[in-house]
């Protein structure tokens, strides 16, 4: 079964962006393994697709204190995922990662939205 066939990921703009990006970096990162680029490409894996995961553990979060921890995670892996896809651009032998990038600016308004909202509704 595919992620398109659940309504979770249809239904939920944060949920379908982070995971369409967490196999954009999968894609590139085995370009860069086929290049023998492992140390980068290692990082850029686990953090690319960690702001997924943080994502949708959000959804299942105990609390709203909770989910706003989880998204804030995601934050930071964003924000790390972002360092490496800089770096990977100022290598010259590297592939360009302005598509990856903007996604990853995409994703960091999005959450970054949800966090707020859900912060100034806490405060109500």
């Amino acid at each position: 079964m595919r992620f398109t066939d659940q309504p979770a990921y249809k239904d939920n703009v944060i949920l379908r962006l982070t995971f369409e990006f967490a196999v954009d970096i999968v894609k590139y990162t085995e370009d860069l393994t086929k290049e023998r680029k492992f140390v980068i490409g290692n990082q850029l894996l686990k953090s690319g697709t960690s702001i997924g995961a943080n994502v949708k553990e959000s959804q299942n979060a105990e609390s709203k204190k909770d989910f706003i921890h989880k998204l804030k995670i995601a934050l930071k892996e964003v924000d790390e995922t972002e360092y490496w896809l800089f770096i990977c651009n100022e290598v010259e032998s590297y592939p360009n990662t302005d598509h990856l990038i903007n996604k990853l600016t995409e994703i960091s308004k999005v959450l970054t939205k949800i966090v707020s909202t859900t912060i100034s509704k806490l405060s109500n």
